[in-house]
Parts: structure tokens; C-alpha cells; sequence
């Protein structure tokens, strides 16, 4: 055997031992110790013992195999720590997974009630660790092709989360059974025990994403609009529409849950709670760097965070003060906006000019703690099923594509609101009529029919007055003597007509003689005058000066 044979030899045997122990099934008779791991056929995940920083605590868990930096996502006993590295896995007889010490002694189990004849464990090319039964079809349809099918599994690492969503992994509730589904952050980075920073999905009639801080909201999405939860911005920074990633909320009989899926195969991307931070954050695998970018977070603002401002008050983070009452609605106390807003006008239910509705737009949707949905009733149906009930404060589409759908109805004050700038997106509530859109339009058709008749009237009055002062100037103008009196001898001076004295009229008319009477009008006689003598008369009176 030549040498370049035997170090081919060496190769292969090397390459089908590291095939051989890169499985991703663990059956009945075979354990998992502290050592050796699982990994998904196409190597994305791996499944294993690990200890963090500062500690010897042991764990087991799922990570991504060839990211450098290791990033766990799924943790079995994170209430449990293993204290050294003796303990192993296997599956009981029973089908449930068990973590055994070095003394037989069970640290941490599955507790499936579940029966399975063959029960074994695969670890998923999604991330997700399965228990199925391990029958004949399956087997030849699980080998083939990583089969996904949760129909077939007696219990599933995706059904338990720890701080990590994953592409595929559903958080929110099965109805049938009641399990919650809810990502918790490690307590701190050292130790993955639950915090008291968790992310889930709301088990009301319109559902809505949460994130609790213990037992108390710290921040809501707004409940599912058909796209988008009703509190996402746009762009790529915020939940909302984007291109690398598809969203969906599932609401039905058996379950109600949230999920996501990557367009882009190549893309790793996860959603991390940070207990430090108190936030959540979407983070997208940076080959080139070796590092974790952060592409969303949640909440981003302090307007972003649970209820900042009451009841019927808007939070703008860019106004001063960050929290103005709604059209309609006036502070509730002087003192401080987070008390809220009340009408600023009395309301009385059903009537007469004392009831109606006016449309919002852009508004996150309230919280829907108290709320009630139907998938079939038209916008106007909606309108009048608030309108009869007294409780009822505001109503909208439940689904915002195409012209609109379904109806959501809201009970109570109206909390946990903030302007989005979504198109499409109208909310509608319930307040004094005087301050409707119904009055609105009336009031604005009143105003175009002023703009439209009054500015003519007022046109042809200009003319008018105008036309009359023009004709008064110059009546004025053609009738009015400028007379300018003499300052030495009080002499006026017509500009127009000139004057004579007795003694030139007499002299012109030869002495008013009847031989130069023209004839006799209503203002006397009139005389033939002597042209020389008057001009010459004329000029006399003239060159006194």
C-alpha cells in the first residue's frame, strides 16, 4: 500500500466518523452524555451541555453550530442547573425525556403523558428538539426529509421557549390544552433561569402581543390588523411590513398564536428578550463582522412603552408635553396629563345632538383588554351594534385590507393610545354630537356655501361703491370752480367764467336796450352784448391787477 493510498484511506475513515457522529437521533436504547451532541442535519443546530461564564453550572441546550460566537436559544433545565458533568439524556420507557445524574437521580424531565411504543428524539433543521414515535412511516418520512409535522410529536422544545423566538416557532396559546407558549429572559447573562421580562400573546377575544414586565404590562403591539399589529411603525427598524420577513397571526378554534418566517433561507435572524435592557430585540447574524447587528427593538420610546398617558390622551415623544388629549377631550386634571383626558363636552347615550362618532386616523388601536370582534359585519354594522350599546366607546374595521372588514368594538376608557401614521388604519369613537363628523360636515357645508355665495355679493358691493365715488370725482371735477382769491385787493378770479361789473353791462347792452334783447327766459331777460366792449371791458377787469 502506497502512502497517498493510506492517507486517502485515513481521510475517508476520518470524514465517515465525522458523518457518523454528527447524528441527530437518539433512540430508546441510546443516552446523551455530557460530551457529545446531537446536530440537524443540515448543521444549522446543535444539542448538548454547556456552561456560561463565571459558572460551572451545567446545562442542556440548543445552539447555533458554526456561528463563532455561541449563541444559545433553548434551554432544558434552566430551573434546574446540573453541578458537574456526570449527568446524562435518554428517553424512559414511558417516552419522556430524562436528565440522570451520576446517582440515577432525575434533574429534569419532560413529563409528557403521552404514550409512545419506539419512542426517539431528532433535532430539527428549525432549531426545534421533537420526541415522536418512531413507527415505520414516520421513520421513512422524518429521514427523508426533517419532517415538521408538531401533528406527530409526543412533545416539542418549540411548545417551551426559553428567551429566544425562533423563524417557524409559534409564541402564544393552544386552546385545547391551555399551554401557553411565552418567551421569559434569562435573568442575567450569566444565569438562564427565568427573569421577570416576558413576551407573549393576549388570551382575549381580539389578541394582541404583550410584553409583561412581571405582572404588569410594558408594552403592547396593538391588536392584528389584517398586515400589521395596529401599533407598528413602518421602516426597518420597527415591527411592522419588511421584505426580508413575514409575519402572521393565527386566531381560531384551537389556538391563537404569533410567528414569523425569513424570505431570504440564507439570513439567520432571532428575537431576544434582554432582562438588562428590559427590551426585545431582533437581531440579524453579520458573517462578515462574526457579529449579532440589532435590526428591532422593542419598546423603542418612552411613548412606546404601556399607557403612558391615560385614558383618551395621545403620546407624541416629540411634543412638548409628550402627552396631548385627543379633538374632543380635555385634561381630566391640571395638574398632571397622566391621569388623562375626559370629554370636553357632556355625553348622554342616544341622544338627539348628544351622540355620535368621530373618525381618527393613524391612531394604535386600544388596548383590548375589554373589547369584542366579529369577522363578517360590515363598518356600518359595526357603527350601529357601539351605537346600542351604552358601554360601547369606539368601533373599527378588525381587518384594514382592501375596503375593510369585520368589526371591533371597545368597552370603557379608551388607554394605551399613540399616533402611528398608518393609511388605512381609522378609529372610531364615541363622544358629544356637537363634536362628530356628522357635525363637521355639516359645519363645513355651511362654510363652502358661505364661501360660495358670500365672496360675489360682497364683489358686486366693491363695484358698486366704487362705480358711485368715480361718478361723485368727477361730477365734483366737472362742477366745482377752484376760485383763488386775491391777496391784496380780496379779488376772486374765476378759472371758468368771467366776472363784469354795472358799468361794463350797461355799456355792452347799450343801456339793456330792447333793440339787443335776445329774449326772456325763467331767469330774465337776455342781452345782445357788444363784443369789443365786453372783451375790452373783459381785459379791464383783468389788468386791474
Amino acid at each position: 500500500m502506497t502512502i497517498f493510498t493510506l492517507i486517502l484511506a485515513i481521510a475517508n475513515l476520518l470524514l465517515f466518523l465525522s458523518k457518523a457522529s454528527s447524528i441527530d437521533t437518539l433512540t430508546l436504547s441510546q443516552s446523551l452524555p455530557d460530551g457529545t451532541t446531537l446536530v440537524s442535519k443540515d448543521e444549522t443546530f446543535e444539542l448538548g451541555f454547556f456552561s456560561l461564564r463565571n459558572s460551572t453550572n451545567r446545562y442542556l441546550g440548543i445552539w447555533f453550530k458554526n456561528i463563532p460566537v455561541k449563541t444559545v436559544v433553548w434551554v432544558a433545565n434552566r430551573d434546574y442547573p446540573l453541578k458537574d458533568n456526570s449527568t446524562k439524556l435518554i428517553i424512559t420507557n414511558d417516552g419522556n425525556l430524562v436528565l440522570l445524574t451520576k446517582n440515577n437521580k432525575v434533574q429534569w424531565s419532560t413529563n409528557t403523558t403521552t404514550k409512545a411504543s419506539r419512542p426517539i428524539l431528532q433535532l430539527l433543521n428549525t432549531g426545534n428538539l421533537v420526541l415522536r414515535n418512531d413507527n415505520e412511516d414516520n421513520k421513512n418520512n422524518n429521514k427523508s426529509s426533517n419532517n415538521n409535522n408538531e401533528d406527530r410529536f409526543l412533545w416539542q422544545s418549540f411548545d417551551y421557549p426559553s428567551d429566544t423566538l425562533l423563524p417557524g416557532m409559534k409564541l402564544g396559546w393552544y386552546r385545547k390544552t391551555g399551554l401557553n407558549r411565552r418567551v421569559i429572559a434569562w435573568k442575567n447573562w450569566d444565569d438562564p433561569s427565568p427573569g421577570n421580562f416576558s413576551w407573549g400573546i393576549t388570551f382575549d377575544s381580539n389578541p394582541e402581543m404583550v410584553l409583561w414586565k412581571g405582572s404588569f404590562k410594558y408594552h403592547r403591539s396593538g391588536p392584528w390588523n389584517g398586515i400589521r399589529f395596529s401599533g407598528a411603525f413602518g421602516g426597518s427598524n420597527r415591527l411592522s411590513t419588511h421584505p426580508l420577513f413575514v409575519y402572521k397571526l393565527i386566531n381560531n378554534d384551537d389556538e391563537v398564536y404569533y410567528s414569523y418566517s425569513l424570505t431570504n433561507k440564507s439570513v439567520i435572524s432571532i428575537v431576544v428578550m434582554n432582562q438588562t435592557l428590559l427590551r426585545r430585540q431582533r437581531n440579524i447574524w453579520i458573517p462578515e463582522n462574526g457579529t449579532w447587528r440589532l435590526f428591532q427593538t422593542a419598546p423603542r420610546d418612552i411613548c412606546d412603552t404601556y399607557n403612558p398617558c391615560g385614558s383618551y390622551a395621545n403620546c407624541m415623544v416629540d411634543s412638548s408635553p409628550v402627552c396631548q388629549c385627543l379633538e374632543g377631550f380635555k385634561p381630566k386634571s391640571l395638574d398632571t396629563m397622566e391621569q388623562g383626558c375626559v370629554r370636553s363636552e357632556p355625553w348622554s347615550c342616544k341622544v338627539e345632538g348628544r351622540d355620535g362618532f368621530r373618525k381618527f386616523v393613524g391612531l394604535k388601536f386600544p388596548d383590548t383588554t375589554h373589547s369584542w370582534i366579529n369577522k363578517s359585519m360590515t363598518l356600518e354594522e359595526c357603527k350601529v351594534k357601539c351605537w346600542e350599546n351604552c358601554s360601547c366607546t369606539a368601533y373599527a374595521n378588525l381587518d384594514i385590507r382592501g375596503a375593510g372588514s369585520g368589526c371591533s368594538i371597545w368597552f370603557g376608557d379608551l388607554i394605551d393610545l399613540k399616533v402611528v401614521s398608518q393609511s388605512g388604519q381609522y378609529l372610531y369613537i364615541r363622544m358629544a354630537d356637537s363634536q362628530t363628523d356628522a357635525k363637521d360636515a355639516h359645519k363645513k357645508k355651511e362654510l363652502l356655501l358661505i364661501g360660495t355665495i358670500v365672496p360675489p355679493i360682497v364683489l358686486v358691493i366693491l363695484l358698486a361703491i366704487f362705480y358711485s365715488y368715480k361718478r361723485k370725482r368727477k361730477y365734483e371735477e366737472e362742477n366745482v370752480s377752484v376760485v383763488k382769491k386775491d391777496e391784496a385787493g380780496g379779488q376772486e378770479h374765476s378759472m371758468e367764467l368771467p366776472l363784469f361789473d354795472l358799468a361794463t353791462l350797461v355799456n355792452a347792452t347799450n343801456n339793456f336796450s330792447t333793440d339787443n334783447k335776445l329774449g326772456q327766459g325763467g331767469f330774465g331777460p337776455v342781452y345782445k352784448e357788444d363784443k369789443k366792449l365786453l372783451s375790452k371791458g373783459y381785459r379791464g377787469v383783468l389788468d386791474k391787477d
